[in-house]
């Protein structure tokens, strides 16, 4: 199955879980199975690329010491959170 790269996240994630529940089953012929595991793979690449560009574009609002507020871009996240 080739991946569609323009599947939102939530779908991705959908479809991921059908694959574990699939995989988890033990129902499934070799040849299936390793297909839906790297159609799997496929689709955790596609939520990190989404996941990393989501957090791109998000902005903190802190309050300065003077009362306004501004923006900063969110601090990239460490390996493992």
């Amino acid at each position: 199955m080739k991946l569609d790269e323009n599947m939102t996240f939530e779908a991705a994630i959908a479809r991921l879980e059908e694959i574990v529940h699939l995989l988890e089953s033990g129902n499934a012929p070799l040849d299936v199975s390793l297909s839906l595991y790297e159609e799997g793979v496929a689709l955790v690449r596609l939520c990190n690329t989404r996941l990393d560009n989501a957090q791109q574009r998000v902005k903190i609002l802190t309050v300065g010491e003077d009362g306004a507020m501004q923006e900063e871009n969110m601090p990239p996240m460490q390996e493992g959170n």
